[in-house]
């Protein structure tokens, strides 16, 4: 494993944005979400999941030029289109502009259809805590996971982001609807790791630790058992009919032409009538609480939602962003 310095990666694929066909500040605004992504050690979806995308930008799936467009709106209330566009970008936009309905109306609601894929979801929960709001996204997917007590894959297996501003560091949750992504299967297994919990089922059935055994059979295990399966199938729902778009069913299960997803994001004002000095003590009380709490063996921590992804970014960008040695070289050796 290589460390790099966050500016090298982040010249690097901005250079690949630029030669793919993105105007500059559109390109510097992808190359920061990428590299902001690996920063804060999610590289599946940073520097890992960037060549997946020139290859999607080169075959036409992610539309270089295209921009999202605001097709409907009602009060808070707004229905977007992507345009096949690059899925961080719209993203972003969406994002922003469900912000900038929540300094109006007290929220904002954006739902974005006909877009492709997010990459990192937790960076629109860091945009949204950023400006000072409650953010809460969320993306429906190629099918995926299969649903409870089936053996094929017919839900998705959809990102959800809730995060909270807080000064001293914001609470941000990000987490797939299985109980390790595909990205998080795929490090234990690079790793030659076992999982610390069961992570879904075998071939033959069985539950197992065993990352490679899930990546075979297909068969992740979504959190909270039937819970999270059924969260999967209400999240699809909702995102489809907000957005007027496609839901699970109907996107390509190729997951090099997975495209027209749609998608969600609202943000809150957490302190619409006021008391804003009364609700930061209240997070930081809840925050106290957590923290508090006895842990299940000596020596350990108790962390929250986000706090290790702070301290990560710290050691990162101290010591260099850790990549992938094959994927940091192919980058390097796309034409500019």
């Amino acid at each position: 494993m290589l460390r790099i310095p966050y500016s090298d990666l982040y010249a690097e694929m901005l250079r690949v944005l630029l030669g793919l066909g993105f105007a500059r500040p559109r390109a510097e605004r992808g190359a920061r979400l990428f590299a902001e992504a690996s920063r804060d050690g999610v590289a599946s979806h940073g520097l890992n999941r960037f060549p997946r995308f020139v290859e999607m930008a080169r075959s036409g799936v992610v539309d270089v030029q295209a921009e999202p467009v605001c097709v409907g709106s009602r009060g808070p209330m707004e229905q977007w289109d992507g345009c096949r566009g690059a899925g961080n970008l719209n993203a972003y936009a969406c994002m922003e502009r469900a912000i900038a309905l929540a300094r109006l109306h007290g929220l904002g609601c954006v739902a974005l259809r006909n877009t492709n894929h997010w990459m990192r979801g937790g960076s629109y929960g860091w945009q949204a805590a950023e400006a000072g709001m409650i953010g809460l996204c969320w993306t429906n997917t190629m099918p995926n996971l299969p649903p409870w007590g089936a053996r094929e894959r017919r839900i998705g297996n959809n990102p959800l982001v809730i995060a909270v501003p807080r000064a001293e560091g914001h609470v941000v949750l990000d987490m797939a609807l299985s109980q390790f992504s595909y990205g998080g299967l795929a490090r234990y297994r690079l790793r030659e790791e076992m999982l610390p919990v069961a992570g879904g089922f075998d071939p033959e059935g069985r539950l197992t630790h065993d990352p490679a055994a899930i990546e075979q059979s297909g068969r992740p295990l979504p959190i909270g058992y039937w819970k999270g399966s059924g969260l999967a199938l209400l999240l699809d729902l909702t995102a489809a009919l907000l957005s007027g778009g496609l839901a699970t069913h109907q996107i390509s299960a190729d997951p090099h032409a997975e495209t027209a997803l749609s998608q969600v994001f609202i943000a809150l004002d957490p302190c619409p009538f006021g008391e804003v000095d009364g609700r930061a003590r209240l997070i930081d009380d809840v925050i106290a609480y957590v923290h508090d709490a006895a842990p299940a063996h000596d020596g350990d921590r108790i962390y929250y939602p986000g706090e290790r992804t702070l301290l990560t970014r710290k050691a990162n960008l101290e010591r260099g962003i850790p990549v992938a040695p094959a994927v940091w070289h192919q980058v390097q050796a796309y034409d500019g």
